[in-house]
């Protein structure tokens, strides 16, 4: 009998403002680790206000871990201190394995509109990994498969694999697996999960029960605020599913369609020593960085 995975904790994503003044939704990040091992983070960037993205991330830098941006609508220009720059447009992922360091810029653009969508995730990387070269891998639409089940469920597949059909992004150090799924109005979702991997879903559009459980108040969650008495037995956009662990998860809806990020990946299990953009194992290596910063030393372009 196939174990179906229970609900765990569900979240709702709060604002926050990053970088030089851009206003997200923040579905998860440092305040719940170490839920979400081996993920660090999850940023919601949707947005028709310019005036709320348009000063962007400048110059910064980033070692230790995976940042998985995909874009929905508009456009990110992005550079980097080894001479790389290009543009992560409409329906594009860039997947850029931060390692032993990198320093860049990630400005977003909102289309003819003036609307920004998109999500950037950070995994992290173990121990043995952090000091690998860096490396990105771009993305186009047009690469990521999207299959439609018999019953309409329509995926794409940035990363793992559905049935026998695989996403474009392999080799990851933490085997994840990330899918964009919408499933119709009145139909059921089953899709295979590992088991002991951690695995979440982020609702995007829409609204639907997951593990058919119908019942707001079996299972833990999280608002806004601490006065938050949302009791609604379905899940709407910003609202973000942890799962227990199971073999397979369940999503149905009723009256109207959702649309969610389904995500996976294995857990590291070591420690965690995170300050901005730099997510280490200990103290000691936090400080190592930062003066490596501070003397121009912190790029290891040669490494091997």
């Amino acid at each position: 009998m196939t174990i179906t995975r229970k609900i765990h904790r569900v979240f709702r994503s709060r604002p926050i403002i990053q970088g030089a003044g851009v206003h997200l939704m923040q579905a998860f990040g440092h305040r719940e680790i170490p839920l979400f091992d081996p993920f660090l983070l999850l940023d919601d960037f949707r947005s028709d206000n310019p005036d709320h993205y348009s000063k962007g991330f400048p110059w910064h830098p980033h070692r230790g871990i995976e940042t998985i941006t995909y874009v929905l609508r508009g456009d990110v220009e992005h550079r980097d201190s080894m001479g790389n720059q290009g543009r992560i447009t409409s329906g594009d992922v860039q997947w850029m394995t931060a390692g032993s360091g990198i320093i860049h810029q990630e400005m977003p653009q909102g289309d003819s509109k003036g609307i920004l969508e998109g999500f950037q995730l950070w995994a992290n990387l173990p121990a043995a990994d952090k000091m690998m070269s860096p490396r990105y891998r771009d993305v186009k639409a047009s690469q990521i498969p999207i299959i439609k089940q018999d019953n309409g469920v329509t995926i794409r597949i940035i990363c793992g694999s559905v049935n026998d059909t695989r996403g474009p992004v392999t080799g990851i150090v933490i085997d994840p697996e990330y899918i964009d799924v919408t499933v119709p109005a009145k139909t059921t979702f089953s899709h295979p999960t590992k088991p002991g991997h951690k695995v979440f879903a982020y609702v995007i559009f829409g609204k639907g029960y997951f593990c058919m459980e119908k019942k707001p108040f079996a299972y833990e969650a999280e608002g806004n605020n601490d006065y938050d008495l949302n009791s609604n037995p379905y899940l709407e956009n910003e609202s973000l599913v942890l799962f227990e662990d199971g073999e397979q998860v369940q999503i149905s809806t009723e009256d109207e369609p959702v649309r969610f990020l389904l995500i996976s990946g294995k857990p590291i299990g070591e420690p965690i020593a995170w300050r901005g953009p730099i997510v280490m194992n200990t103290g000691e290596e936090l400080r190592i960085a930062f003066d490596e910063l501070e003397k121009g030393t912190f790029i290891k372009q040669d490494k091997p």
